[in-house]
């Protein structure tokens, strides 16, 4: 763990705008996946006529789930995270409500190692 002797005012800062994104792809990815579970279950599992619209709704998850890794690789750099916590990071944006649990899970650990809350 850092002390706040030791964190240089500009890695806060860097971390801190880090975190905010990652925090928002977080939750853009969830959201998103819980779409695409929703339109498999009603296509596949119910057997439902979606429309054609919707079946761009993986490409969509797909393309927030990219910028997820990157804000995940972004954030895990600044913060130096170990090997398990990037790739639990990085699989939490394909469990549905698991990119919930763990943003806030690594928001509190990294505003508690950097002390961004003062």
């Amino acid at each position: 763990m850092t002390n706040s002797n030791t964190i240089h005012p500009e890695r806060k800062r860097r971390v801190a705008q880090a975190l905010r994104l990652f925090s928002i792809a977080a939750w853009v990815t969830g959201v998103w996946l819980l779409v695409l579970v929703t339109r498999m279950i009603l296509d596949y599992g119910l057997h439902m006529d979606i429309p054609t619209w919707a079946r761009y709704i993986g490409q969509v998850h797909g393309f927030f789930y990219m910028l997820y890794l990157v804000a995940t690789l972004n954030l895990g750099t600044k913060a130096r995270w170990e090997p398990a916590k990037w790739v639990v990071t990085a699989l939490a944006g394909t469990i549905p409500f698991l990119s919930f649990f763990v943003e806030n899970w690594r928001r509190k650990e990294v505003t508690k190692e950097f002390q961004l809350d003062q």
